[in-house]
């Protein structure tokens, strides 16, 4: 129905335009420079990660400290060793992370 409007696009990653090239650790493909891979090089390290949530008047604006333990498309998983805490943050909400040591970034180009 309408598959003018919405074309069928056939893409490797499923999402249309979207570049790749294999790693230096024989992973089949990684993404380049999209947040979600570089939080995934960054694995084992402690951050603190700025977050906005804009429809809540509780938790508006949130800084979040931990370790990176796993991140995903569309999400980030940190853990906080003080507090024993674990965190599934969406990355819609998360404006931008620090870190105090120096920040892996796989360097294609």
């Amino acid at each position: 129905m309408n598959n003018n409007y919405y074309p069928n696009y056939q893409t490797q990653g499923g999402y249309p335009n979207q570049e790749f090239a294999p790693t230096v650790n024989n992973n089949i493909y990684q993404e380049q420079s999209y947040i979600e891979n570089i939080l995934r090089l960054n694995k084992g390290k402690i951050g603190k990660f700025y977050c906005t949530f804009p429809d809540s008047n509780d938790w508006k604006d949130n800084i979040f400290t931990g370790i990176v333990e796993q991140a995903g498309r569309d999400h980030l998983i940190i853990s906080n060793p003080s507090t024993g805490k674990w965190y599934l943050i969406p990355l819609i909400y998360l404006n931008y992370a620090e870190f105090d040591e120096k920040i892996e970034y796989l360097n294609i180009f």
